[in-house]
């Protein structure tokens, strides 16, 4: 099918519109793998300090893999989800080990990295060594989901993503797609009248959203509050500035009386490779 409308208009609207983002000025693989491990699961304006100062600090793989790892858990520290932290350093290394200090530039070969899955993958692919490769995010899911009217499997959609790349432009249809996501196509109320696509979407913001698929209570996302996860980051938090010893697990971690629990959690960390532990000194950040 014939996407050539529907290009245009997208990167011609995205030329006016588009953020400015610090990753987005450089093509270098390590800085893009950097910026896309931090944006996972967080939010853009809490990546753009921590980003610019950990790439000051650590701007190559080599240095990245000459850090302790505790280093690069206190680096990570305000971004949530610390274990990507862990697998960034231990990518950092095997990229020094086994590609001679470089990032692959094959999608096999990165999904071989720790913590790089096909969206990471295929962003780095995109956006450090311009390939024209569909990179599909939720912003990207939902927007073609919405323009050809239906949802689809991850591999249809992957095909459909790729399809729809214009050739020699694939990392501007990429960036103006994410940014159509999150400024004019969000989840719950996109600005139809304002969209660079509105005369090729299907949707149209009428009836059923096709992006959307319906949920069951059991396949709703737990809360926060008192979850494994709030306890592990209350864990980790604290040992970025001391050691705790494991009669403090349960105040650390906020489940007092519930130590069974608070040694679980930290064991489960020890196994991540974000915590070790040692009798006479106790919990602290691997070194």
């Amino acid at each position: 099918m014939d996407h050539t409308e529907q290009q245009k208009a997208l990167i011609q609207w995205w030329q006016t519109s588009s953020r400015d983002l610090p990753w987005r000025q450089t093509r270098d693989p390590w800085l893009v793998m950097v910026s896309e491990l931090m944006l996972q699961q967080t939010q853009v304006n809490r990546v753009i300090p921590k980003y610019q100062h950990f790439i000051e600090k650590y701007p190559t793989p080599q240095k990245c893999s000459e850090a302790p790892p505790s280093s690069i858990i206190e680096e990570w520290e305000g971004l949530g989800y610390n274990k990507r932290a862990i697998n960034l350093h231990r990518t950092s290394q095997l990229i020094v080990e086994t590609h001679s200090g470089k990032v692959p530039n094959t999608l096999n070969e990165l999904l071989e990295l720790p913590g790089i899955g096909p969206y990471t993958a295929r962003a780095i692919l995109c956006f450090a060594f311009e390939q024209d490769v569909g990179v599909v995010d939720v912003n990207i899911n939902r927007i073609i989901s919405r323009v050809i009217g239906k949802m689809l499997s991850p591999l249809e959609m992957q095909v459909t993503a790729d399809n729809f790349v214009p050739t020699g432009e694939g990392w501007i249809w990429n960036q103006a797609l994410m940014d159509l996501g999150s400024e004019v196509c969000g989840s719950r109320s996109p600005d139809c009248d304002r969209c660079p696509l509105k005369n090729y979407c299907l949707w149209k913001g009428e009836g059923p959203d096709p992006a959307k698929k319906k949920t069951s209570s059991s396949s709703m996302s737990q809360s926060f509050e008192g979850s494994d996860r709030q306890g592990r980051g209350k864990l980790v938090n604290t040992l970025r500035s001391r050691r705790v010893v494991i009669s403090e697990l349960e105040e650390v971690m906020g489940w007092n009386g519930d130590p069974e629990r608070c040694r679980r959690v930290a064991a489960g960390l020890i196994k991540d490779g974000l915590v070790e532990y040692n009798d006479t000194e106790g919990y602290g950040l691997p070194s």
